[in-house]
């Protein structure tokens, strides 16, 4: 008897563990969803964009003087990849692997070599949590992606990367660099991706794509909630049996969580239904009234 009490403990220990893990599987891969960007077309607030055609490296740099000497910097992005890493340049000069914008800081001064005194991954896939909102004067998308606290040790700072796509029907022009301050690196680029992408199949502008992308991603939300759902009872189930198992040594249906009460559940639904249809038909309430109460 006890080694056959130890193995259904094993079986019931393997079961909740499963339960466990599927949930935080299902719960991590949402999670993943939205922390990633998708450089093909997406809906956002009901309009549809593209981005595919910013799936390439970029560089911008600014000067700023700095007496004795000049700074300049840097920045190099792709915010649909990761940046490859540049051949000959030491690791401590450039941002880590995974990093999908870099600013660094060179010091300039006449005489002497060009010293990179800082590179910042201002955006890194693993924290990247994108985020977006329309501009309307002008037309266009804001994206801004994140990155680690820099620097790592003393007095970090969150950092960020603010991507402004300023509609250009005509083809635009290359990104500007805007700023840096408080962590935040600001570029300005007028493109084609900042305005809303155009269905083929509807001269309108695309708004159809957008309400298909939407639909889908709706469906995509119901189908996650009910998952979800159906797991949880499932562990509810499992939890519950093991409990009364454990404590009170139940077997058969007296494994079921709260039986009682599941018993009456379809005692509970015709009072219900009968007290519904009364609501809505008065003159039928004249009969006789039937009612449930659990002894």
């Amino acid at each position: 008897m006890p080694k056959a009490r130890r193995a259904l403990h094993n079986i019931q220990y393997r079961l909740i563990y499963t339960i466990l893990l599927s949930i935080s599987a299902s719960t991590s891969a949402v999670a993943q969803d939205s922390d990633l960007l998708d450089c093909n077309a997406f809906s956002f607030e009901g309009v549809t964009y593209d981005l595919k055609s910013l799936a390439s490296e970029r560089t911008v740099t600014r000067t700023r003087d700095n007496p004795p000497s000049t700074m300049e910097d840097e920045l190099r992005f792709n915010i649909c990849e990761d940046l490859t890493l540049k051949d000959g340049v030491p690791a401590d000069d450039q941002c880590p692997a995974g990093t999908r914008a870099c600013l660094t800081e060179t010091n300039l001064k006449e005489g002497l070599d060009a010293r990179i005194i800082t590179a910042i991954p201002v955006a890194q896939t693993s924290v990247l949590k994108p985020s977006f909102r329309t501009l309307h004067s002008p037309a266009g998308l804001s994206i801004e992606l994140h990155g680690p606290s820099y620097p790592p040790k003393t007095s970090p700072v969150p950092q960020s990367f603010n991507l402004t796509l300023l509609c250009a029907q005509d083809g635009g022009s290359d990104p500007t660099f805007a700023g840096y301050a408080n962590g935040v690196t600001r570029v300005e680029w007028n493109t084609t991706a900042g305005c809303p992408a155009k269905d083929d199949g509807d001269n309108s502008g695309g708004s159809g794509g957008g309400e298909k992308d939407a639909d889908s991603s709706s469906g995509s939300g119901i189908g996650w909630f009910f998952l979800l759902l159906f797991i949880s009872f499932v562990g509810y189930f499992a939890v519950g049996a093991y409990y009364n198992y454990n404590n009170f040594g139940a077997t058969g249906w007296d494994l079921v969580p709260h039986r009682d009460f599941w018993r009456d559940v379809p005692y509970l639904l015709r009072d219900f239904t009968d007290h519904l249809c009364s609501t809505l038909r008065p003159g039928r309430q004249g009969g006789s009234r039937r009612g449930y109460m659990a002894v």
